[in-house]
C-alpha cells in the first residue's frame, strides 16, 4: 500500500512561482516505478504534468516544458514540482501519483498498482 500526501498549493499571480511537494508513505521506495504529478481542471480531463519513470527518466507535458521542474529526494521519499512563470491555464487541482510494482518482473505474479493523493489546488489569477 502507498499513501501520498501533497502540499504547497495556493493562489499566485500570473508569472509567479509555486513549489509542490509529495511525501510517499511506502515501505520500499524501490518498488515505485513511476512517481510524479497530474492535474485536473473543471474543463479538462486529468492530464500528466511531470513524472519520473523507471528511475531517472523524466516526462513532461509539452505545455509545462521549460517552466516546471520535477525533482526528488529518494531517501526522504519526496517528489517536488517547481512551477515557474505560472499561467492562468495552469489553474487546476494537482495530484501526486505513484505506480508500484509487486512481484518478480516478467513473472506470472508481477503486478502494477496505481495510487493517488487527495490533490492540492493551484489557482493562477490576478
Amino acid at each position: 500500500q502507498v499513501q501520498l500526501m501533497e502540499r504547497g498549493g495556493g493562489l499566485v499571480q500570473p508569472g509567479g512561482s509555486l513549489r509542490l511537494s509529495c511525501a510517499a508513505s511506502v515501505r520500499d521506495m524501490s518498488s515505485i516505478v513511476t512517481m510524479g504529478w497530474y492535474r485536473q481542471s473543471p474543463w479538462n480531463a486529468r492530464e500528466l504534468v511531470a513524472v519520473f519513470r523507471n528511475a531517472d527518466i523524466t516526462d513532461y507535458a509539452d505545455s509545462v516544458k521549460g517552466r516546471f521542474t520535477i525533482s526528488r529526494d529518494t531517501a526522504k521519499k519526496l517528489v517536488h514540482l517547481q512551477m515557474n512563470n505560472l499561467r492562468t491555464d495552469d489553474t487546476a487541482v494537482y495530484y501526486c501519483y505513484a505506480r508500484q510494482s509487486r512481484g518478480p518482473r516478467g513473472s506470472y505474479y508481477y503486478r502494477e498498482y496505481d495510487f493517488w493523493g487527495q490533490g492540492t489546488q493551484v489557482t493562477v489569477s490576478s
